[in-house]
């Protein structure tokens, strides 16, 4: 029993918040009202009056600003802009009135300082309980200069994940929450609510789903090309990437390393350049009409659609995407490929299968196994290609006038015209957060439901 007893003592005490309410002293408890009261009181006077300076500063802050910022979240406010007189100056003046941008972006990044704050009460409250319990105990209770050395040893995490962590809440999750609650107003171009707006709930989603208004039919065509897109475009990249990693990774395959050097070569030219002079190339009088004209291929007075037919923009737009993403592809599997083990081809050819039951039980079973989170990534990635469609179509050619998109309009493409080109900033933030839950969700499936998932590991 005395070893029992001895091993327990052992383990750390949990310095939980619970544990603080329930076994801390006045001390402890106070700290939960005055921040780094614990630590003053038990040897860590600095790190206490830090924790207390960050209370001050909060509160003040909420005195100032916070308190007001928050109560005005639910309006989003009410005070119109207006036309004044000045009878001195002669002038017509406008009064500022209220701005809902300003107002709700306040708001959200209040919320987010306040939930920041509170877990920094938390670790507050911990610290005064660890230093109680380590004081009372008649333990060591770590000097300010102690903790400021552990930052660079046991609690370097810390050190290195903070400034990150600002960064990604200041720069990422602040306009992403800031985005989700726009999808919940009426903020845009229509009836002028782009200075002074409100909040509509799920008004802009059912506007969305309504396949009988224009807005909502525009958006289940455009999500149906979209997910058609994304299909061919990563399956055929893969196809042919494959198929070029497999003939050149051959035994018989002479001067593999230069037949690699001539695909990846236009992987060292920029994206949206190569994008853009097949752009002018494929215009009604580009190089590609005006050859064949010469060629006699095609009449002296016609061009071929590649742009201005809808199904012709379309597959147009997926051969080239194939020229620009098969390299790529075609590292990938070639990395792939010279992992595959070399025993496992000639143990099948001793038991005598060909070429054929080798590829379909050997090799492309592999690459699937290893590639399926790549071939996700990539899947996910050409639902979002917003370079491919907007430099070499830029979404056209548009058969309804009456419709914001295009024949080859991706959900991205669409959302940017619908942002900055007809500002229904609603709308686009609807179409936005929809995007993410529909990648999401199909992403986490099929990985799930892979083997690359259930067999980690196995191959």
């Amino acid at each position: 029993m005395g070893f029992f007893k001895k091993r327990v003592n052992e383990f750390p005490t949990p310095y939980t918040v619970t544990a603080a309410v329930k076994e801390g002293g006045m001390e402890t408890k106070l700290s939960m009202l005055i921040m780094g009261l614990g630590n003053i009181l038990h040897k860590q006077a600095l790190k206490g009056l830090l924790f207390l300076a960050a209370e001050v500063a909060y509160l003040a802050f909420m005195i100032a600003n916070g308190f007001h910022c928050i109560a005005m979240l639910p309006s989003l406010g009410s005070v119109q802009q207006e036309e004044v007189w000045n009878e001195a100056l002669q002038i017509y003046e406008y009064t500022s009135g209220d701005n809902s941008i300003l107002i709700l972006l306040y708001g959200v990044a209040t919320v987010i300082v306040t939930l920041f704050m509170f877990y920094l009460w938390r670790e507050t409250v911990k610290s005064a309980y660890q230093a109680e319990c380590l004081d009372k105990a008649g333990k060591h209770v770590k000097t300010f200069k102690e903790d400021l050395k552990s930052l660079f040893h046991e609690n370097i995490q810390k050190l290195l994940m903070t400034p990150s962590l600002t960064f990604i809440f200041g720069l990422t999750v602040l306009p992403l929450i800031f985005m989700i609650c726009m999808a919940f107003t009426n903020y845009s171009k229509m009836d002028n609510h782009l200075v002074l707006f409100d909040w509509v709930g799920l008004e802009n989603f059912r506007t969305l789903f309504d396949s009988s208004s224009i807005l909502g039919s525009t958006f289940w065509s455009v999500l149906a090309w979209t997910i058609i897109w994304a299909f061919f475009a990563t399956f055929t990249n893969y196809i042919f990437g494959m198929i070029l990693a497999i003939i050149i990774n051959r035994k018989d395959t002479k001067a593999k390393g230069f037949w690699r050097f001539c695909f990846v070569l236009s992987c060292a030219v920029p994206s949206f350049v190569s994008l853009l002079i097949m752009r002018t190339m494929l215009q009604p009088n580009g190089a590609v009409n005006v050859l064949l004209r010469n060629l006699g291929w095609i009449g002296a007075d016609s061009s071929l659609p590649f742009f201005t037919d809808p199904l012709w923009a379309r597959v147009t737009v997926i051969v080239i995407n194939i020229w620009v993403g098969v390299p790529y592809t075609l590292l990938q599997l070639t990395g792939v490929l010279q992992n595959i083990p070399n025993e496992l081809y000639e143990a099948a050819k001793v038991d005598g299968a060909n070429a054929v039951q080798i590829f379909t039980k050997i090799t492309l079973p592999y690459m699937l196994y290893i590639t399926t989170p790549y071939l996700i990534a990539t899947f996910t990635g050409n639902v979002n290609n917003f370079n491919i469609i907007y430099l070499l179509s830029g979404g056209d050619p548009v058969t309804n006038l009456a419709s914001t998109a295009g024949s080859t309009d991706l959900l991205v493409t669409w959302l940017y015209k619908l942002t900055i080109d007809k500002q229904y900033y609603n709308i686009g933030a609807v179409i936005g957060i929809l995007t993410f839950i529909i990648l999401a969700i199909g992403s986490l499936l099929t990985y799930h439901n892979s083997k690359s998932y259930k067999e980690e590991g196995g191959f």
